[in-house]
């Protein structure tokens, strides 16, 4: 049977408590790691960046190179290399 375990928050540096009912509940999910974060910086960097932690991905402009359209694509283009928007792309993913 699982006991409250008190943590260190990683962020703020304040104490938290882990409880047994929290661990019973990571252990049902499979998680293996104890948290990092109290709960309240969990919520904040969850509202900062979006669900896990992602940023937005920085985007570039391109010209499809299969029907001309100008799109924005995640990686910077060179021009050894075809780009496609995406309904070119998922049109014929053999690209």
């Amino acid at each position: 049977m699982a006991q409250d375990k008190t943590l260190t928050c990683r962020d703020c540096g304040a104490e938290f408590v882990f409880t047994a009912s929290e661990q019973d509940f990571f252990a049902e999910k499979g998680f293996t790691n104890e948290p990092g974060r109290c709960p309240s910086c969990r919520a904040a960097r969850k509202q900062n960046n979006g669900r896990g932690g992602y940023q937005q991905r920085e985007m570039h402009p391109a010209t499809c190179a299969a029907c001309g359209v100008e799109t924005q694509v995640p990686f910077r283009p060179s021009n050894d290399r075809p780009v496609y928007c995406r309904d070119c792309f998922n049109q014929n993913k053999n690209y």
